[in-house]
């Protein structure tokens, strides 16, 4: 029994560290990916919850920040999906956004809206990318899909993020 409590006690500390970690990054990019802040404290709640209750099957052959990304990325996935979401607007505006990681400065302000307004497998990578500073390979192992998609969208990203701000469509 004594076993099992410090075993407890261990994941349970390396919860708490991965919440003081990635806390904020997780909920900056489900608030962007649901559009509704309160949805996404709902999100990161339930992400670190998967976690806890999945810890025995990470594996270590990625980052803890990737784990937590594709889980969170896939709870807001499964919230997208739900009935009762498709029915709800969903529109945020850059002042409800959680507090960036590196505060935004005013000229990137009209770059954010811009970014919101990408279709989301766009945004998903572009906020991946830029946002939380992951690399295409984690951005691949996150969304499950292959490098060189990850590279192509992050391109057909930039193309499209070009056009907007050149016809100062952001807003």
């Amino acid at each position: 029994m004594e076993v099992v409590t410090n075993s407890d006690s261990i994941l349970e500390n390396r919860l708490i560290y991965l919440m003081e970690q990635y806390e904020k990054d997780l909920l900056r990019m489900c608030s962007v990916y649901l559009r509704d802040r309160s949805l996404a404290e709902d999100a990161v709640q339930e992400t670190f919850l998967k976690a806890y209750q999945s810890w025995d099957r990470f594996r270590n052959e990625c980052d803890a920040k990737t784990w937590l990304m594709r889980i969170a990325i896939n709870t807001c996935r499964d919230y997208r999906r739900s009935a009762w979401f498709r029915h709800m607007d969903r529109r945020i505006t850059p002042e409800e956004l959680p507090p960036a990681v590196v505060p935004i400065e005013e000229p990137h302000v009209e770059l954010t809206l811009a970014i919101m307004r990408l279709p989301l497998h766009l945004k998903e990578v572009t906020i991946l990318h830029y946002y939380q500073d992951m690399t295409t390979r984690e951005i691949a192992d996150t969304l499950n899909i292959a490098q060189s998609t990850v590279s192509t969208r992050l391109n057909r990203a930039r193309t499209k993020l070009r056009t907007l701000l050149e016809r100062g469509e952001s807003l």
